[in-house]
């Protein structure tokens, strides 16, 4: 499959495919049916990603963040650092008192939190401004790159009735029966890996997925033979891999204007939040990614 970018001016403008070698006509799935339609589109969205990753401290909290720090575990992630500050600036504003780390220790293993810009790993959760937008209507994406060639990411919450063998896919036996999840409208094959009981260490080594997050990690069609490999050799369970027909571009500049016109909201998350072996229950992720981001959330988008 080619990989291309969708672009669009307005939500009731004409889309325009842009391929990297040929145009190919993508594919989307109908609701509640295991065929796949080809049709055109009113482009929902334009969109972009801002490549920053520039998240800072305020001063007020810069003390707070070094003596957490000093106290964490080497390993710690910054973006851990960061969903904990966010949490003990909710708790200031609830009266509470939120001026030792230990308050901030109190961070689930489940979080997540608003954050202005998109980055690498970060969750696009539609607002109701899509609503009646077919391929994007209460749908979570999850961003896997935001590289110079403009953001990737894949719809996590939009499972087909279709499993990898319906698709005639040169994928071996080891898969043929994994369910397949719509991830977008441009036609791309990739899957998703969130290893567990040490598969971590040799999922990183291999060299050859990519990690989205802390725990999660992202191939192609490349990497399906050594996805299958690490499964016989246990190192992988299968539960730990999703697979996913299409996924979601954009060209630079797009996101930020649609983000800024209201039809997303841009939020970080720990890997426990997306469900690799929650199969049939993913449809309820956008209402527990609201409920975690918070009820001041839901008066914003």
């Amino acid at each position: 499959m080619d990989a291309c970018f969708l672009t669009s001016r307005t939500i009731s403008g004409v889309k325009e495919i842009v391929p990297f070698t040929k145009t190919r006509i993508f594919s989307c799935p109908k609701r509640n049916s295991c065929q796949f339609l080809t049709r055109k589109v009113a482009a929902p969205i334009s969109i972009k990603c801002s490549l920053s990753d520039s998240w800072k401290p305020l001063e007020d909290d810069t003390d707070l963040l070094k003596d957490c720090v000093n106290n964490s575990t080497a390993d710690a992630d910054w973006k851990v650092f960061r969903a904990r500050l966010v949490a003990g600036e909710q708790a200031a504003t609830s009266e509470k008192d939120s001026s030792s780390c230990s308050n901030l220790n109190t961070l689930g293993n489940k979080w997540a939190h608003k954050i202005t810009e998109p980055e690498t790993g970060c969750l696009l959760v539609a607002t109701e401004k899509l609503d009646g937008v077919h391929i994007f209507e209460k749908t979570v994406v999850l961003i896997l790159s935001v590289g110079p060639s403009g953001p990737i990411g894949v719809i996590l919450n939009r499972p087909s009735l279709m499993s990898i063998k319906e698709t005639k896919s040169n994928v071996a036996g080891t898969f043929s029966d994994k369910r397949l999840f719509f991830g977008g409208p441009l036609e791309e094959g990739l899957f998703l890996v969130n290893p567990r009981d040490g598969g971590d260490n040799e999922v990183e080594k291999s060299g050859v997925f990519r990690q989205v997050m802390k725990g999660l990690y992202y191939g192609t069609r490349e990497s399906v033979g050594l996805a299958e490999e690490m499964v016989k050799r246990k190192l992988v369970g299968r539960s730990e891999l999703r697979y996913f027909y299409g996924c979601c571009g954009w060209e630079k500049e797009q996101l930020k204007a649609d983000i800024l016109r209201g039809h997303w909201t841009v939020a970080a998350c720990s890997s426990s939040v997306v469900e690799l072996g929650s199969g049939d229950q993913s449809h309820v992720l956008w209402d527990e990614v609201l409920g975690l981001i918070g009820p001041q959330i839901r008066s914003v988008i």
